[in-house]
């Protein structure tokens, strides 16, 4: 009997060791108001980081037509969303300006082997991507009212009146220990390489 318990123990420190040695990867969502930047960033970083498979950069899926100007996206239809978020194929999943937004499944594999996945997310759903990914890190990109306006109109999609409404419809991102703020208001390069540091801190050296 000695013996046998003897095993039991050696098997669950084994056990244990191994959960040690392969820990969830950090969900990281970068989030923050039109025009500050979000996507830039993350181009930056994706380019910097694209050999290094412990990054995951998520394709989001959305109910609208591809449209490279916008976000090079995935699409569904309504239904066909509907009918994925219900069947628990997301994971995670948000509605903005009157569209359907959603993180693939697959990404649940990526952390669960250790990886970095990063997404643009809604601050909607921030506490929801909480509740979700065991470790968590949410990224606020920043930048002062008067650069997010000009970055607004400079993309020609909004009348004046629109981007004045946008800016006073804007809430600020919910706070809290896991969040990490980056200041975009100047050059690109600079808030990239903050960025990507921030990744490689919350990254093991190995995935």
């Amino acid at each position: 009997m000695a013996g046998f318990v003897m095993g039991e123990i050696v098997e669950a420190e084994r056990a244990e060791t191994v959960q040690k040695a392969v820990a969830p990867g950090c969900f990281v969502a970068v989030v923050g108001p039109s025009g500050v930047g979000k996507d830039s960033l993350l181009n930056y970083a994706r380019e910097r980081l694209s050999r290094d498979r412990r990054f995951v950069f998520v394709r989001r899926i959305v109910t609208r037509i591809a449209d490279a100007a916008l976000e090079d996206h995935d699409s569904l239809s309504p239904q066909a969303f509907d009918e994925a978020q219900a069947s628990g194929r997301f994971a995670l999943a948000w509605r903005a300006h009157d569209l359907g937004y959603a993180l693939p499944g697959e990404i649940r594999h990526d952390l669960a082997n250790g990886r970095t996945v990063i997404a643009n997310i809604s601050r909607a759903s921030i506490d929801a991507a909480r509740r979700e990914f065991g470790f968590c890190r949410i990224v606020s990109v920043t930048a002062p009212r008067e650069i997010v306006a000009r970055r607004l109109a400079a993309r020609g999609r909004e009348t004046a009146s629109e981007i004045e409404e946008r800016l006073n419809r804007d809430q600020p991102c919910p706070g809290g220990p896991d969040v990490i703020e980056i200041d975009n208001s100047g050059d690109l390069a600079e808030a990239g390489a903050r960025l990507v540091s921030v990744l490689e801190e919350l990254t093991p050296k190995q995935a």
